[in-house]
């Protein structure tokens, strides 16, 4: 753990928190953390807020480098940072602000189901689940695809598994960017990426990513969940995945090649892990040509991990997952690079937007939205730990106003990996869960005391900032019954 982080925070209200750009030399823009009084002690707590300085360095930054109150130490950027650039103006792409896991993201399934009514099934469920869904580092899985087809895919994202009979076309109206996003170029994709990409489609992966069933314990809006046929108790299911190995390749070749950027076009920033390209170099194209085979490697991962959420559903209930009402609510990414328009200064400006462990929350009326969310607004789904609360929320115009269109996208760690380990006892944890009625299976135990509630901040208190903030709406909250991880 690091000292407690000494430069300057200025209170600008309640939930948002100034670092000026006086503060270093070179930076072009504020920071702007997003965090009430209580968190800003566990912000204090590493270098994270110095990292949102350095994001300020960027080249064709625009309006202010900013951090959600989930943020935390990450590569270059925080954890929960947010950027823009203006492409016209010199604006760049940093692989480190979208991260290693390119297009880690998380969807929302609801059921029929009401928790008393199958509470007896949640092992069953849990098992189910654990044997249909390969987890775990390098984890392979049934879901095999060619050379040619991995390229196809690629491409389709989501639509080659709907293609394959893994879903259907509604699955893809309820995910952002109809899970593809366009511009994904396969020959920008190393070998070692394909190799590592082959295997894993249709796999959970390790750390934090689950597949968590639920229970809805909170309501807080009930138009919206009439809206979107939520009630009190019912069961709701959270797949939470990304790139996996291939992402991950993608992000570290790039990282690797882009930093004689910074030297050929004369960018200046204090760190290397910021390592940048202009957004209209070729260096820069070919990244995110690679990064959107990634996010679309992604969403097909999670489109394939729901289609086998779903057999495990049927196995154990003996009915079709349609009679089950196993629906997609939403699926959104949490680290990407999207070239978004938006209004600075009077004018409408072309930016790359970057979202590293950070959820998009467009309001109700955005053009991107599928029409079924036109009114609404887009869900926005932030998960907690595997001991507390998650959340359905939606976006809001503020949002677009203010943070690029952008919110939390979980809790935050305060413990690193290490020091969850080395203080957690698994039988104390598992004990723990047990009493509040959570079943737990991983398959490895140092990937629970890893992923302990108490390395995390609690994401109830994350959430409130983001809600009394504005930049995104409270739906309904969920309370975990059964985990599995990798």
């Amino acid at each position: 753990m690091f000292n407690l982080w000494q430069g300057p925070l200025e209170k600008i209200d309640d939930y948002r928190w100034r670092i000026p750009k006086s503060y270093k030399p070179g930076m072009k823009v504020d920071g702007i953390i997003y965090a009430d009084e209580k968190l800003l002690k566990d912000i204090r707590h590493d270098k994270a807020a110095e990292q949102v300085a350095n994001v300020a360095f960027l080249p064709g930054i625009v309006r202010a480098s900013l951090a959600m109150p989930d943020i935390h130490w990450g590569y270059g950027f925080p954890i929960g940072g947010v950027a823009a650039t203006d492409i016209e103006n010199g604006g760049v792409v940093s692989p480190g602000g979208v991260g290693f896991d390119i297009n880690c993201g998380i969807r929302l399934v609801k059921t029929v189901f009401d928790y008393e009514e199958i509470k007896d099934k949640i092992k069953d469920l849990v098992y189910a689940l654990f044997n249909s869904v390969p987890a775990g580092v390098g984890s392979k899985g049934d879901i095999r695809v060619s050379s040619k087809e991995e390229r196809e895919l690629l491409i389709k994202g989501s639509k080659w598994c709907v293609e394959q009979g893994y879903g259907t076309q509604e699955d893809l109206e309820c995910t952002e960017e109809s899970g593809a996003i366009a511009g994904a170029d396969p020959d920008g994709v190393s070998e070692r990426a394909y190799e590592r990409g082959k295997a894993q489609s249709g796999t959970l992966g390790s750390g934090n990513h689950f597949i968590e069933v639920q229970v809805i314990d909170q309501l807080y809006d009930r138009d919206l969940c009439d809206e979107f046929g939520l009630r009190l108790g019912q069961v709701t299911v959270m797949i939470h995945s990304g790139s996996r190995g291939f992402g991950y390749q993608v992000c570290d070749d790039y990282v690797r090649s882009m930093v004689h950027c910074l030297q050929k076009y004369n960018i200046n920033v204090p760190d290397r892990q910021l390592a940048c390209a202009p957004v209209k170099s070729q260096e820069a194209q070919s990244y995110l040509g690679a990064m959107r085979c990634a996010a679309n490697y992604a969403w097909a991962n999670r489109q394939n991990l729901m289609h086998l959420t779903r057999l495990a559903f049927e196995q154990v209930f003996g009915m079709s997952w349609q009679k089950m009402g196993l629906f997609l609510i939403y699926d959104v990414a949490h680290n990407i690079a999207k070239i978004e328009k938006y209004t600075i200064d009077g004018k409408e400006k072309l930016l790359c937007v970057h979202r590293k462990g950070a959820t998009r929350a467009f309001g109700p009326g955005n053009p991107a939205l599928p029409e079924r969310y036109k009114k609404t607004g887009q869900p926005v789904i932030i998960p907690g730990d595997m001991g507390r609360n998650s959340y359905l929320l939606v976006g809001t115009k503020k949002a677009e106003e203010e943070t690029f269109g952008s919110t939390c996208h979980g809790a935050g760690r305060v413990k690193s990996r290490a020091e969850s380990t080395r203080t957690t006892n698994l039988g104390v944890l598992l004990k723990e869960l047990e009493a509040k009625g959570i079943f737990v299976k991983a398959s490895g135990r140092g990937t629970i005391v890893e992923e302990a509630p108490a390395a995390y901040k609690d994401v109830n208190e994350v959430v409130d900032v983001v809600h009394n903030a504005g930049i995104s709406k409270r739906v309904c909250r969920m309370r975990p019954v059964g985990v599995i991880k990798g």
